[in-house]
């Protein structure tokens, strides 16, 4: 898979997160990966290890955003515009070797395929607060 197609992937399983419980997400990570067809066994851990890990840093990530998203608190943003912000700030602040500008071009990529007409504005309006 590619590394677009990857992060495609982790919205979506970050986006069942949402609707499911933390005890849940095991199954819903499997259940995707049945979605997906046959991949190899690195990228299924790749999925797998990146989404749990922002699952887990999800009180720091949603600290941040609620600080940077003036007039918008996490609560009262869409679940998909959320998920892809989360990803975002995840890739920024945790991952050394992604470019901050990378991570904010896929999430308005993403943004402009599972959106609203305003999400890739919104979305790259309150990461461009992170650089």
């Amino acid at each position: 898979m590619t590394r677009r197609e990857l992060r495609k992937t982790i919205f979506k399983a970050l986006f069942r997160a949402e609707f499911h419980t933390r005890e849940e997400m095991e199954e819903q990570l499997h259940l995707l990966e049945g979605e997906m067809g046959e991949q190899s066994p690195e990228d299924l851990a790749y999925i797998e290890q990146k989404t749990l890990d922002i699952l887990k840093h999800l009180p720091e990530i949603d600290e941040k955003l609620n600080e940077k998203a003036q007039g918008w608190k996490t609560s009262r943003m869409g679940k998909v515009d959320l998920c892809l912000l989360r990803l975002a700030v995840y890739e920024i602040q945790y991952e050394e070797d992604m470019p901050e500008r990378v991570a904010i071009n896929e999430a308005v990529e993403l943004a402009k395929q599972f959106g609203t007409d305003d999400s890739p504005s919104f979305i790259n309006g309150v990461l461009a607060k992170f650089v």
